[in-house]
């Protein structure tokens, strides 16, 4: 062990940590809006088919986040046709243009994976008001 790096409280290189948050820092997003597990989220994602661009809406509950710095990701929950599709999207890429929170759900876990055996109504969260919710 070099003795110019420290153990932080985590147990990581204090000095490795800071490097790293240094190189990752230029390409952070700085707008990300705030939204919350639970949230029923519009993300607006870029497709590229062929030669063509275009973007893409995703909605659906995220029900996971996880992660820091670059490597932070969030999962959206849909049904479409009784099949339920999920997507991870990382918060800072290129391609995910805009995140828009439609609505807020109550919930008490960070994680929503219970959500996973429920059909039909039963996948509806109670909704909570909030102002980080947009009205259409």
């Amino acid at each position: 062990m070099p003795n110019n790096e420290t153990i932080n409280q985590s147990g990581e290189y204090a000095v490795k940590t800071e490097m790293l948050d240094a190189v990752e820092e230029p390409v952070l997003k700085k707008d990300i809006p705030h939204f919350e597990i639970g949230d029923v989220v519009d993300v607006r994602c870029r497709i590229r088919e062929g030669d063509k661009r275009r973007i893409q809406i995703f909605t659906g509950t995220v029900i996971a986040r996880r992660g820091r710095g670059i490597n932070e990701t969030f999962t959206v929950r849909r049904v479409v046709g009784n099949e339920g599709v999920e997507r991870i999207f990382p918060l800072h890429s290129p391609n995910v243009v805009d995140i828009k929170a439609v609505r807020s759900g109550k919930t008490r876990r960070a994680k929503l994976y219970y959500l996973r055996q429920r059909t039909g109504k039963a996948v509806k969260l109670a909704q909570r008001h909030s102002e980080h919710t947009v009205s259409k």
